[in-house]
């Protein structure tokens, strides 16, 4: 533990903050990571991410961060104020190193005993589930779709070259530290997303407005086994090409009297939906 970081112009400072910046992020390969749950997360599940901790003695003592396994700097509110990307940090900043996971790990070119397989499954295993994100833009919705796929068992997350950096930092305080449990691949396109789960026996379902009720969908049988879940963007969706890449477009149904639903609450309801209907057909066929 180094003295009190008091400056809250110093160079280190600055470096910090800048890491709220894409071209930032992107040139130096770091990115923020602020709370003291996200800290835990990734001290727990990948330590050797952490490159740097900065924490206020107070903030130190309540959250038990006094020998965090990373160079950790006691600073001053000031300058936590001036690192953080919230107004209200609650005390702990941290600097990670980025780590995405290639398309290629997520869906691995087809080859025997990998067909209708999840990129991680093992004999036993339950079927892949996986969250495509094409265009999605709102980091807010981006790292709860990260968190719900955590919360669901999902395999991996993929967000297309045209969705938000998934190293934002509203992203990353968005997933509440699932960021550090799930693997997220990222500037890949849609259509070789696609492609890729299809060759491994994925059935591949679009999010969107125009489909069939995701109910009638789980009863077809269509979320029993390895599953990839489209989910467009915010206010436009997906495109008619987007749409002809897939094996079947699913909307959540609406029975009250709300115009439209979120599109992380409608993500998360799919991807739950799958998990369910996965785990039933599993314990179906267990012997």
């Amino acid at each position: 533990m180094s003295d009190l970081l008091e400056n809250p112009r110093a160079g280190r400072v600055k470096a910090v903050a800048a890491l709220a910046k894409k071209d930032v992020r992107a040139d130096t390969g770091l990115f923020l990571l602020e709370g003291p749950q996200a800290v835990r997360e990734a001290i727990e599940y990948r330590p050797e991410l952490l490159r740097e901790l900065y924490v206020t003695p107070t903030a130190a003592a309540r959250y038990g961060l006094d020998d965090a396994p990373v160079d950790t700097w006691f600073v001053t509110e000031q300058v936590l104020d001036t690192m953080a990307d919230t107004v209200t940090p609650q005390g702990v900043v941290a600097v990670c190193q980025q780590f995405p996971t290639s398309v290629r790990e997520v869906f691995p070119d087809a080859g025997p005993g990998l067909e209708a397989r999840g990129a991680s499954a093992t004999d036993g295993a339950l079927p892949g589930l996986v969250a495509i994100l094409e265009q999605v833009r709102d980091p807010g919705n981006a790292g709860t779709i990260i968190r719900a796929a955590d919360a669901a068992g999902a395999d991996a997350v993929v967000l297309t070259g045209r969705s938000v950096d998934p190293y934002n930092p509203k992203v990353v305080r968005s997933t509440t530290g699932s960021l550090f449990h799930v693997p997220v691949s990222v500037g890949v396109t849609l259509a070789d997303t696609v492609a890729r789960a299809r060759a491994l026996g994925y059935t591949v379902l679009a999010a969107d407005v125009s489909g069939d009720d995701l109910p009638d969908v789980r009863a077809d049988g269509m979320l029993d086994g390895p599953t990839a879940w489209v989910f467009g963007n915010e206010a436009r969706g997906l495109t008619t090409e987007d749409l002809e890449l897939v094996d079947r477009a699913v909307k959540v149904p609406i029975y009250g009297r709300a115009e439209s639903m979120n599109l992380a609450t409608a993500a998360s309801v799919c991807l739950y939906e799958s998990a369910f209907a996965q785990r039933v057909a599993s314990s179906s066929t267990t012997p």
